[in-house]
């Protein structure tokens, strides 16, 4: 990571968390002043959480805490869902030996972080997990596409798995997901990477919840 990135991953904690609440003002120099930066860095981190959507810039206001609408962050679950469908369904296809091998290690990783209940370090092997499954599409177009969205998402992917027994019920769905792609199963393994990546009913509005619940306390 850079230092950016990792001050945008810092800043990014403290909005997920609610320690910085929708509507607070991030002044940069006080942001440098606090961790001990330029403002450089701060002013890239700070791009990279509007790119997001959870940093937004107001006239005469600056950056404050934002979040996407409902309906927007919504559409952009259900967009991820079909293209994680769609590498799913070529990886099940076109899957080489190499793939193969690169799927197992990734849900090995999953399996290690989910046994030391570490949602940080879970996150980090889920994110291995998806681009290797975008990686056996062997569809490098498709797979850049995926990963785009999948980093724009970031937030609020890290965000769910904080949700009580999301994180094994995560690692089952990354198992079925494996087998079905291992397997040939073209349809099986769509629909598994689709239903893993929606966000419907009760997980849809944890995940609001879990982002609005600090503006109205």
């Amino acid at each position: 990571m850079s230092h950016a990135q990792r001050l945008r991953q810092r800043i990014e904690d403290e909005i997920v968390s609610g320690e910085l609440a929708l509507g607070s003002r991030l002044d940069e120099n006080q942001l440098a002043a606090r961790f001990g930066v330029s403002r450089t860095p701060i002013r890239e981190a700070l791009l990279q959480l509007a790119a997001t959507g959870l940093v937004q810039a107001k006239p005469r206001r600056g950056a404050i805490v934002s979040a996407p609408e409902p309906h927007l962050l919504l559409a952009m679950f259900e967009a991820m869902a079909e293209m994680e469908a769609a590498c799913g369904r070529l990886a099940a296809r076109r899957l080489v030996p190499e793939d193969s091998e690169a799927l197992q290690a990734a849900l090995a990783g999953c399996k290690a972080a989910m046994a030391q209940e570490d949602t940080e370090s879970y996150y980090a092997e889920n994110y291995v997990f998806h681009t290797v499954v975008y990686r056996a599409s062997r569809n490098a177009f498709l797979a850049e596409q995926a990963l785009s969205l999948h980093r724009r998402l970031a937030p609020y992917r890290r965000l769910q798995l904080r949700v009580r027994q999301r994180l094994p019920q995560s690692l089952a769905e990354h198992e079925a997901i494996v087998a079905a792609i291992v397997a040939g199963d073209e349809i099986r393994a769509a629909d598994a990477l689709r239903s893993h990546v929606i966000v419907q009913g009760d997980r849809f509005t944890d995940l609001v919840a879990g982002l609005w619940a600090p503006n109205a306390a």
